[in-house]
């Protein structure tokens, strides 16, 4: 299914022109048109799923076999000796794009690897009670 008014299922399915790298039938490959290094590039599903929480199970067992895919072409053809796969889920995870997609972020040599996070410490009864609530 696709979203009228989602531009993400306009590239994946090729309405707008965009720099596909890698295409089949659940994804288009294209370069980030806002790259954060030489190279990156987004898994797009063709199918519209707004996030983590509802992509299909099938569709999203493909996607780390395609990140190695196109990680190893990345570091055979560009030279980067490392690569972020990002995806970001919700407002608050830093999502812009309501349609789930997934980053890849060559790095190279001498690059100063921008994410990050603060680490936090939880007391061990914070810890239990998060475990608790968390474990299957």
């Amino acid at each position: 299914m696709k979203k009228e008014d989602c531009i993400f299922c306009k590239l994946a399915n090729g309405e707008i022109p965009t720099n596909s790298i890698y295409e089949d039938e659940d994804f288009n490959v294209i370069l980030d048109a806002s790259p954060a290094t030489r190279g990156h590039a987004l898994i797009l599903p063709k199918e519209h799923f707004d996030n983590l929480y509802e992509i299909d199970e099938a569709v999203v067992g493909k996607i780390m076999p395609l990140a190695k895919k196109i990680g190893t072409k990345m570091k055979e053809a560009l030279g980067c000796v490392g690569l972020n796969v990002l995806q970001n889920n919700g407002e608050a995870a830093g999502q812009t794009v309501f349609h789930f997609h997934t980053h890849l972020i060559p790095r190279y040599e001498g690059e100063k690897a921008i994410l990050g996070w603060a680490h936090q410490t939880f007391s061990e009864e914070e810890t239990q009670k998060i475990l608790e609530k968390l474990k299957f």
